[in-house]
């Protein structure tokens, strides 16, 4: 597994400042296979795409 901001495996070194970061923003990596994700904001949320994996949307 990778962390979804910065891409890197999520087991390597500490990632609360993602983890912080997230709160206020969409994933930039798929957190399954590390792919840069296509991200489209909108005033009513975001939705994140991985070519493999799907889309993920806010609630």
């Amino acid at each position: 597994m990778y962390c979804d901001r910065c891409g890197q495996p999520a087991a390597d070194g500490d990632h609360s400042a993602c983890a912080r970061a997230r709160a206020l923003e969409p994933p930039r990596y798929c957190a399954q296979c590390r792919r840069r994700m296509v991200v489209q904001v909108t005033p009513i949320g975001w939705t994140a795409r991985c070519v493999e994996h799907g889309e993920l949307a806010s609630a």
